[in-house]
């Protein structure tokens, strides 16, 4: 199925399950889906099985928007709990849309709690209350982790899958394989026919170096090995290290999972000819998540400037990942958007598209592991391989059945949507629509949160005040303001400045140093100047 069919059958309203092999563009057509509901001031959860895919999609897990948590299962008394509580209910209020990327992560009970939660809280027994419910995923990618005695299934076993009328729509085209060679090895990985011709193309490129400008990244199964390179790479680099802290603002609980699911560390060292990784996706500046450069020097503010495999420096300045909700900003963090990346697990490698990568699969003890990691690469010329394990050729035998059943469905579901006249898929989705078509209320607590914050400024009301009414930390406003100082100039901010002699102190404080950071100045005025105060006067340089 293509990408543009599988948009109008969402826009139609059905729930759906959305699949497709690795580079097919699955994540891409959510967010196509996500910005033109939002668009129109529909209020959708975002949400992912994993805080890293949750970043990939500005989202969160889907154990945190459902209120479940760590939990295991839900009681009659666990719903009434979270029935009292006010961003809950609200939240299931307003919501039209859910969204659960990568679904082959989530443990098939999971999904029946969510199912479960949102029947409760909408009041309203249909399937997920009512909910357009997107899944997203790969099932021969990584499974679900199971920590206890009970084996872990995909979601496909749940109670609730076959209740929900899924349309099946499964992308057959590819946008990150740019190699017929690649392609035929991953799609006989995925096909379970691995042979002797399969491995040869592998063999091949066995030490073989990977030609370019920047030194490949080392892909693991372990964590502990892919730390030990990182560090030892870096120590070696006879150069000044940089270090730059990553800002926490907001919910702390919120602000944790946001730090435990970026890539990007909170004290990242940095020094001149580190390999490094962008980590997020930035298109205006050139970068996705996986692009990868060498650091070559420092600008006069002490961001790193990084020369990336095709030859185009890009200075990596700060940027934000958020949980969000209904345009109030819950918990934010701020970072550099790099990491070292010498070497990366296969399971942080999910998601990402690199220009080269070197793999050890020796120690591979998932099936899917050696499907993930050689997918992450455009071509074999970007491949070095340093070692293939038996299990690194393996599926899950039980997902190749499943596969099939999920192909028929979809030659089905896309046999049905060419059936169908322009004027009456048209008219479904108008239909669609108008069924979560927002009310003026809903509208106002769906704006940007950016412009949520600039009306407020406009109308020169104090930071803390702006803060309490916004229902977010004086940290999150900030960041709105330096997001507005950039696009909106033209905003008159100038009655937040700080008193005029500390504003002063602060001025002079940062013309004492190369940088923009925060701590090296709070360490010059000291602890009677807040991290908040010097972040509001940096605003007026």
């Amino acid at each position: 199925m293509k990408q543009k069919e599988a948009l109008e059958i969402l826009k139609m309203g059905h729930n759906v399950f959305l699949t497709g092999a690795a580079g097919s563009g699955k994540t891409y057509i959510l967010n196509q889906y996500v910005t033109w509901l939002k668009d129109n001031g529909v209020s959708v959860g975002v949400t992912a099985s994993t805080g890293i895919a949750a970043t990939h999609m500005q989202g969160m897990t889907i154990h945190s928007w459902a209120g479940i948590g760590i939990k295991d299962d839900i009681s009659f008394n666990d719903l009434k709990k979270m029935a009292e509580k006010s961003y809950l209910k609200k939240r299931f209020k307003y919501a039209r849309v859910l969204i659960i990327d990568e679904v082959s992560m989530l443990h098939h009970f999971r999904l029946d709690m969510v199912d479960n939660v949102c029947r409760a809280m909408k009041e309203d027994d249909r399937p997920f209350g009512g909910l357009q419910v997107v899944l997203c995923g790969d099932f021969f990618q990584l499974p679900p982790i199971s920590h206890g005695p009970e084996k872990a299934s995909f979601v496909y076993h749940s109670e609730v899958w076959n209740n929900m009328d899924l349309k099946v729509c499964y992308l057959d085209e590819q946008y990150r394989q740019q190699d017929a060679e690649l392609l035929n090895i991953l799609n006989d990985i995925r096909s379970n026919k691995v042979t002797d011709a399969t491995l040869n193309p592998l063999r091949q490129r066995y030490k073989k170096e990977v030609v370019g400008q920047v030194e490949p990244t080392k892909i693991f199964t372990h964590n502990i090995d892919v730390d030990r390179i990182n560090e030892e790479a870096l120590e070696k680099i006879d150069e000044d290290e940089q270090a730059y802290e990553m800002i926490i603002t907001g919910k702390q609980k919120l602000g944790e999972v946001l730090v435990k699911s970026c890539l990007a560390p909170e004290i990242l060292r940095l020094k001149k000819n580190a390999t490094v990784m962008f980590v997020k996706n930035n298109h205006d500046k050139g970068y996705v998540n996986g692009t990868l450069g060498m650091v070559v020097r420092f600008d006069e503010f002490g961001s790193p400037v990084v020369k990336t495999r095709d030859g185009v420096e890009i200075t990596a300045t700060p940027e934000s990942w958020v949980i969000e909700e209904d345009g109030k900003v819950l918990a934010e963090i701020s970072q550099v958007p790099l990491r070292l990346a010498w070497a990366i697990t296969v399971h942080k490698s999910q998601g990402m598209s690199l220009d080269a990568a070197e793999m050890d699969l020796s120690k591979s003890f998932e099936p899917g592991m050696g499907y993930v990691a050689l997918s992450r690469v455009r071509t074999l010329d970007g491949l070095k391989m340093l070692g293939w394990g038996e299990k690194a050729g393996k599926v899950n035998e039980e997902v190749l059945e499943f596969d099939q059943e999920f192909k028929k469905e979809a030659e089905s579901v896309s046999e049905w949507l060419k059936s169908l006249d322009g004027a009456v898929i048209k008219k479904s989705q108008e239909d669609f629509f108008k069924g979560i078509k927002p009310t003026e209320k809903e509208k106002g607590a769906n704006l940007s949160t950016y412009e949520q914050t600039k009306k407020l400024v406009m109308k020169k009301i104090p930071l803390g005040e702006i803060a309490k009414k916004r229902g977010v930390t004086v940290g999150a406003i900030l960041t709105h303001l330096e997001k507005l100082k950039e696009t909106s100039p033209e905003l008159d901010m100038s009655y937040l400045q700080p008193e005029k002699k500390r504003l002063a102190a602060i001025k002079k404080a940062f013309a004492k140093t190369d940088d923009l950071k925060l701590a090296p100045i709070r360490a010059k005025l000291g602890k009677s100047y807040s991290y908040e105060e010097i972040r509001l006067g940096r605003l007026f340089l």
